[in-house]
């Protein structure tokens, strides 16, 4: 991070850094994302319900959208205008959440 600040916008060599630590996700400095196939459809809604629930406690909420089996989540800190500390954490738990 820039500046230590969870709000800071990160740099592109930043995120490159966190990406290379997440290696599911993709993009850069203006959002970073991940898809993942469900085995059914049911189970991807499931998968978003649990996602909900976590991005509610963190209070940093992915942009999710459903394509029949496949889920995208999508994170950028909007109000900062870039990828921020809390969309690395935020992937590092649907990471975890995807595992199981």
């Amino acid at each position: 991070m820039a500046d230590g600040r969870t709000d800071s916008v990160l740099s592109d060599d930043e995120v490159a850094a966190a990406l290379a630590q997440l290696p599911e996700w993709s993009g850069d400095h203006t959002g970073i994302r991940r898809s993942v196939t469900a085995a059914t459809f049911p189970a991807g809604v499931t998968l978003v319900d649990r996602v909900a629930e976590a991005a509610e406690a963190a209070d940093h909420h992915p942009d999710i959208d459903i394509r029949w089996r496949t889920v995208t989540f999508t994170l950028v800190t909007h109000s900062a205008g870039g990828v921020t500390a809390k969309d690395v954490a935020m992937a590092r738990t649907v990471d975890e959440i995807i595992q199981g």
